[in-house]
């Protein structure tokens, strides 16, 4: 078993920036890749970033590149969400998800595929 806790979301203006922080307890948190995940209403959940157990290798959805960043310390059992330049667009429940063994390239995997999801924190862009 695995608990993830999101925090660092707000209301931020256009052209901001934001930190989110995913921390993790229970199962060993090297063992799985970390994705973040947005959701905004009436839209379905889309996966924005995902880095491997060991960091090296990370995946950006097209309209963040450039703009996010992910990165994780596993000391710390914590996954990070860098947001520069945010736009109205990425105003969302931002989620982070755990999966431990997937046969899809990273950011590939169906959402099913995670084993385990925070609850969510709020990000607000005003324009």
């Amino acid at each position: 078993q695995m608990q993830l806790v999101e925090s660092g979301g707000g209301l931020v203006q256009a052209g901001g920036s934001l930190r989110l922080a995913c921390a993790a307890s229970g199962d060993t948190f090297r063992h799985y890749a970390i994705g973040w995940f947005r959701q905004a209403p009436g839209k379905e959940r889309k996966v924005v970033a995902v880095i491997s157990w060991s960091g090296a290798s990370t995946y950006y959805t097209d309209s963040v590149k450039g703009r996010f960043t992910i990165s994780r310390d596993n000391t710390k059992n914590t996954v990070y969400l860098q947001m520069t330049s945010l736009k109205p667009e990425d105003t969302a429940v931002y989620y982070c998800a755990a999966e431990k063994f997937s046969d899809y390239g990273l950011g590939e995997a169906p959402l099913g595929m995670y084993d385990y999801w925070g609850q969510g924190t709020q990000v607000t862009v005003s324009s």
